[in-house]
């Protein structure tokens, strides 16, 4: 895991609203601390700038690892991952109940590879969000 300057850490967090840009789980209701996220990873190339940096949830950054494209499962298309810089998450999720759906490919893709419906994730939401806890945004 690269060093993410403290600078820099806060201005991902502010952006996101301590919020995973991901699954929208507010870092105040996660179990583990979310982190800055290489959307484009070092490892492709990717820098440690606010520009690829995103604040994701233990679980989506785990999930994604390095990976920047996946299939979409109903197309089996290789398509690019969601891009919080790029993308807008109204334009490729939406969320019923404690369940994200997804849109567009991008949406399919990245949500199967982030696995962001396992029924503990979906659970955790649909109590948080029955508390008026989510999404926050």
């Amino acid at each position: 895991m690269t060093f993410v300057p403290a600078t820099l850490r806060r201005q991902v967090i502010a952006r996101a609203g301590n919020c995973c840009e991901y699954c929208l789980l507010n870092a105040d209701d996660a179990w583990f601390p979310h982190e800055p996220d290489h959307i484009m990873s070092e490892k492709h190339g990717g820098p440690t700038t606010s520009e690829n940096l995103a604040l994701s949830c233990f679980d989506c950054n785990r999930y994604k690892g390095s990976d920047i494209a996946s299939r979409d499962p109903e197309t089996n298309e290789l398509v690019p991952l969601f891009d919080p810089r790029r993308d807008q998450w109204a334009d490729h999720f939406v969320i019923e109940g404690g369940t994200i759906l997804a849109l567009t490919p991008i949406a399919r893709a990245t949500a199967r590879l982030l696995r962001l419906n396992l029924p503990e994730r979906t659970e955790v939401r649909e109590t948080l969000r029955r508390s008026g806890r989510y999404p926050v945004r």
